[in-house]
């Protein structure tokens, strides 16, 4: 008899499990349902981008020499000055090649007085050759004079003419403006052509950014531009993690391709005014299209990732929790782009999807609304 009353309890047992198995867990302890926090899925503009490293460098850079021997003179600027195209910045001792340009007039006007008798004689010796009082063989005497007194002087010239331009490398001049670095010699020391570089001037604006795409991404690139008609404009994000404030354009893409990386070199051209860019500077170049799509935005904590792919969960009008597949496109200052499987207005779990399973009733609160994120 006993036996019997204890099957009897068994299959009740196991009765009742089987009617609460569909119970949620919550339900079977009567547990209040897990509260969450929602936010509706949002219409937000949203660009695409692509983001590579780049390094910045001046459009031009002049590495400044001494093309004469001799002491170097005072300085005429300050390292790290703005300089201006011309300007003189350091001079070497003219005097020795002031002395040789003398020298050199000298002998020039003494070839032009040479050359002024050899010409006056040529033209008596052709006279008496026309009145038959002078003969043949003294006129072409004299023309020889003549040609080598007037091939003296062109030589007189063109050692005059070197002799200036030797002088004219004891100012060493900015061919073009920009910022000048340190000076390597100190004024006082003996410096010539082999003495390397003695400053170097940049032009810091604009500036250049250089970086490696890939084959494909430039595929790409070219493909959605052409087929959307837009153009790309160029970010750059500094090393604090802020964004500069300029956009760029890209201006050139190089001819050939790196066989090792793959890799093609494009280069964009920023404004520089307030000097942020430095010529060699490592910064993370962002590149995306010029209009800005508008795309259903949730925030990121909201999307979770298992084997399967990207879910989140949203809420029904009986605040019943639904687990949504979707796919995710570019993510953007904690909003991710959802392009299939979400419309704007659902209401998506962003807190406490950890307690919730698909078909739980939950207890909703509505997230504030946030603050209008500031146009960069």
């Amino acid at each position: 008899m006993q036996e019997q009353r204890l099957w009897a309890l068994a299959l009740l047992g196991a009765a009742l499990g089987t009617a609460l198995s569909g119970v949620p867990a919550g339900a079977q302890q009567g547990a209040p349902p897990p509260a969450v926090l929602v936010q509706p899925a949002e219409l937000k503009p949203i660009a695409d981008q692509s983001e590579f490293i780049g390094r910045a460098a001046a459009v031009d850079k002049v590495e400044l020499r001494a093309r004469v021997k001799g002491f170097l003179g005072p300085r005429k600027f300050s390292d790290g000055d703005l300089v201006k195209e011309s300007q003189v910045l350091f001079t070497i001792e003219p005097e020795p090649y002031q002395a040789t340009v003398d020298q050199k007039i000298a002998q020039r006007d003494a070839a032009k007085a040479a050359l002024t008798n050899a010409e006056t004689q040529l033209t008596r010796a052709e006279e008496l050759l026309r009145s038959r009082t002078g003969t043949q063989v003294t006129y072409d005497q004299r023309l020889s004079e003549q040609l080598q007194a007037k091939a003296q002087l062109e030589d007189a010239s063109a050692q005059l003419r070197d002799a200036q331009i030797q002088l004219s490398y004891t100012e060493i001049k900015s061919p073009i403006a920009g910022r000048i670095g340190r000076a390597a010699v100190s004024p006082g020391n003996i410096v010539g052509p082999d003495s390397g570089v003695l400053a170097t001037v940049v032009s810091e604006n604009p500036i250049r950014v250089l970086f490696s795409i890939t084959q494909r991404e430039l595929l790409e690139a070219r493909r959605d531009s052409s087929a959307s008609g837009d153009g790309l404009i160029v970010r750059l994000r500094l090393a604090d993690g802020s964004l500069y404030a300029e956009k760029g354009k890209l201006d050139f893409i190089d001819v050939t391709a790196d066989a090792k990386t793959d890799g093609q070199m494009v280069r964009a051209v920023f404004d520089n005014k307030q000097g942020l860019l430095t010529d060699g500077q490592t910064v993370r170049v962002i590149v995306e299209g010029e209009k800005v799509p508008t795309v259903v935005a949730v925030p990121q904590a909201a999307v979770a990732l298992d084997q399967t792919g990207s879910y989140l969960f949203i809420v029904n009008d009986k605040n019943v929790a639904e687990q949504r597949r979707v796919k995710t496109g570019v993510s953007r200052d904690g909003l991710v782009a959802i392009t299939e499987g979400l419309k704007a207005g659902e209401k998506v779990i962003i807190q406490g999807q950890q307690r919730v399973r698909p078909g739980m009733v939950v207890a909703p609160t509505e997230a504030p609304a946030a603050a209008p994120a500031k146009k960069q």
